[in-house]
């Protein structure tokens, strides 16, 4: 049974107006987060308030929390951006993720690679000073396309924004990595740590990362999937499939690893979603 919990009477008000005046609970929650109350204590204050089960606040917290493809297309099997139409084939809440078939053809895998292959360098990863620093987790080799660089990465950018409902300009650069056998990424988020010295740097052009999309570019023989420990997931790396996530406020349940290559290779393409309009020199 729920235990009886203190409610103040003025957010006992706001949280009935704020109903009232037609915003859903996810919004009411997303507005509590965002003024710094615990997500887990929220729910149980709104299901006081609201006379509703604990339970159907967990069904429904994260439908309108979380950027992108949840909110423009809601449970939705297939989706069709520009003719093109990928399949939702997998769905977790916690973090906001689905994984997505078909989001890139055969062709446009094959011709990714071939553009990225004589730009390839040893991937790096920034430091706590927000320095970019070659980092034993992770060892694989990679390269950035500037936004719209490239015919195809233009029309990769705009199906993503399409589906995502995320500006262009508020992605990164697309980086493809090539992973070889033993290769791997360790357990890591792409957010950025707020209370690391570099946090201010790093974050002064963009804002925070709010979302991620991992494409993948060929089948690995072996191995080479993408592991989420803290919800016991792993997603299989196949041709022309990827894996998005969402992690707006440091979702500490969006951990993950690029894990090794056990047979053959792994080719992909990562693009990462910014706050605000990003804008950054080329990185070949």
């Amino acid at each position: 049974m729920q235990s009886r919990i203190t409610i103040s009477p003025e957010l006992r008000e706001w949280i009935l107006a704020t109903t009232r005046a037609g915003h859903g609970v996810p919004e009411v929650l997303q507005l509590m987060k965002e003024n710094g109350y615990d997500p887990r204590q929220s729910r149980s204050i709104v299901a006081e308030v609201l006379k509703l089960p604990l339970a159907a606040l967990h069904a429904s917290t994260s439908k309108q929390a979380s950027p992108g493809l949840r909110t423009k297309h809601p449970e939705a099997p297939d989706v069709t951006i520009d003719g093109h139409t990928i399949h939702v084939t997998l769905g977790v809440d916690t973090p906001t993720l689905r994984v997505l078939d078909n989001i890139l053809t055969e062709q446009e895998c094959t011709e990714l690679i071939a553009l990225a292959q004589p730009r390839l360098q040893r991937a790096l990863t920034v430091d706590t000073e927000g320095r970019q620093q070659v980092d034993q987790r992770r060892t694989s080799e990679g390269m950035f396309f500037t936004l719209g660089e490239l015919p195809l990465v233009a029309r990769i950018e705009q199906r993503l924004a399409g589906l995502l409902d995320v500006p262009v300009n508020h992605g990164e650069g697309l980086q493809v990595l090539h992973y070889l056998p033993g290769q791997e990424y360790e357990p890591h988020y792409d957010w950025f740590d707020p209370e690391q010295p570099g946090y201010a740097a790093i974050t002064a052009t963009g804002g925070q990362r709010i979302a991620s999309v991992v494409m993948y570019l060929n089948t690995p023989a072996q191995g080479g999937g993408t592991a989420f420990p803290e919800i016991g997931l792993t997603v299989t790396a196949r041709c022309g499939s990827a894996v998005y996530f969402a992690y707006e406020g440091g979702d500490r349940s969006s951990l993950h690893a690029g894990l090794p290559v056990l047979r053959g290779e792994k080719w992909i393409a990562t693009k990462w979603l910014r706050e605000r309009p990003y804008k950054t020199s080329a990185k070949a």
